[in-house]
């Protein structure tokens, strides 16, 4: 098997094309590692918006479910109890 380029001097000046080539060469892995970052922020951001989504339906339904005791506690109270009057000052 014979080597492309028998120096390590040939090897880096690509026959003339060194310019070219390692222009296209480090265009190429800046795009991919752009690529890579803007994914990965990306994806940061996306599991932050489902976590203040999910926080957010999480004290609603709290919010819901003691707003919903509170209303069935007041509908308990026996008559002449102070819930119940203050219920009917309302």
């Amino acid at each position: 098997m014979n080597a492309a380029f028998p120096t390590w001097q040939e090897f880096f000046a690509m026959g003339g094309y060194a310019f070219y080539v390692w222009l296209s060469v480090i265009v190429t892995l800046v795009s991919l590692f752009g690529i890579i970052i803007h994914t990965v922020w990306h994806r940061r951001q996306l599991l932050a918006e489902i976590r203040r989504r999910q926080s957010r339906e999480q004290r609603i339904r709290q919010s819901k479910k003691q707003a919903s005791a509170a209303h069935n506690n007041s509908k308990r109270a026996a008559p002449g109890s102070p819930d119940s009057t203050r219920e009917k000052l309302s």
